[in-house]
């Protein structure tokens, strides 16, 4: 509704800060009119909303977002933690949270953690408390050094990445487990006697589910479980890693739990005269956007980090619409990429395809 029939006065000087009742006075509309402009409310002509939107840019006027939020309740932010951001999984996640909330008009606010412990973690949900996020989504894929579980602050809208929060959260996670059964299953099809398993850290829940899930699809196709050789997610543990690998006459097929650790595995296993894949099959984890150069191109199974971070984003902000937590898993299905770096087991002392 205006206060009068003036129009705005064009080439008005800028204003330092200035409010909404310099727009209103300039634009010959009340505060009121300004304030659902601003707002983007319906019911505004739209002769009297371009008054409004000329008298703001003449004067330079900003909205003050911090009070809308407040006057709203809401803050259109959301709050992400992570222990890390060094990792290719970790930094895709946290890609898609962005592109996700973005899209539903939120932004988001990193709090990387140091030290994974509770107290950490609990600091950091203060810290996110004080800037003001609707909710939070915290990518933990390692276990906290002092905690065997996460507990989080009550009556916080939470998502959990990457972890093993169970029932007491809202969890997204990649199915692990199935992608690696796929990954066994395709060698040991290939008429391999086993499969060796180059694993990731023993902190990482990813890890220790892939190693998990490696160990009983043997088990349960009644193969022998070799000792699995660990490595730390890099290319050189995965090349350490591949040099004691190498002098296993009887590895012919090897599981490796990222495609990093699969490219430096590749290297050493090249090294040594040891051919991909007519001695050895080789298998990762992750479908990196590299892996098809690889050499030879890797056979891998494919994370859809992108599906990830657009869960996260729809359950937190279900959980802020709704006002009601969320609790339980969900599984992103995974699938498996066959390229040039897993073939038929090799015939010969130690290497006989295996014949049921």
């Amino acid at each position: 509704m205006t206060t009068n029939g003036r129009a705005p006065q064009r080439g008005t000087r800028r204003t330092q800060n200035a409010s909404m009742a310099d727009v209103a006075r300039v634009a010959g509309v009340s505060s009121q009119t300004v304030s659902r402009v601003s707002n983007g409310f319906p019911g505004v002509n739209e002769e009297t909303r371009d008054r409004v939107l000329a008298a703001m840019k003449d004067l330079g006027y900003r909205p003050n977002s911090a009070a809308r939020a407040l006057k709203r309740g809401d803050f259109r932010t959301i709050g992400v933690i992570t222990f890390t951001l060094s990792t290719t999984g970790n930094m895709r996640t946290l890609e898609a949270i962005a592109t996700s909330a973005a899209q539903e008009g939120y932004a988001v606010t990193l709090l990387p953690v140091a030290v994974p412990t509770q107290d950490e973690v609990r600091g950091a949900f203060s810290r996110l408390g004080e800037l003001a996020v609707d909710a939070v989504i915290v990518i933990m894929e390692v276990h906290l050094l002092d905690s065997a579980s996460l507990t989080l602050p009550p009556h916080v809208k939470v998502v959990v990445a990457d972890s093993d929060a169970g029932d007491r959260y809202a969890v997204v996670d990649t199915d692990q487990a199935g992608g690696t059964r796929d990954a066994v299953r395709h060698l040991l099809d290939l008429g391999h006697r086993t499969v060796w398993h180059l694993a990731g850290p023993s902190e990482s829940f990813a890890a220790q589910r892939r190693t998990d899930a490696w160990r009983t699809a043997l088990e349960s196709a009644g193969r022998a479980v070799p000792p699995p050789v660990r490595g730390d997610w890099s290319a050189e543990s995965g090349y350490r890693a591949g040099l004691r690998l190498a002098e296993q006459a009887d590895c012919t097929a090897v599981f490796a739990a990222n495609d990093q650790m699969a490219l430096g595995l590749l290297r050493a296993l090249d090294e040594r005269g040891r051919r991909v894949p007519e001695d050895v099959s080789v298998i990762g984890f992750d479908d990196i956007p590299d892996s098809g150069s690889f050499l030879p191109p890797l056979t891998t199974v494919h994370q859809d980090f992108a599906e990830v971070g657009r869960r996260c984003v729809e359950s937190a902000l279900r959980q802020v619409r709704e006002s009601e937590a969320e609790r339980g898993t969900t599984l992103v299905p995974t699938r498996l990429v066959v390229r040039e770096s897993t073939g038929r087991a090799p015939r010969g002392p130690g290497g006989g395809s295996f014949r049921p």
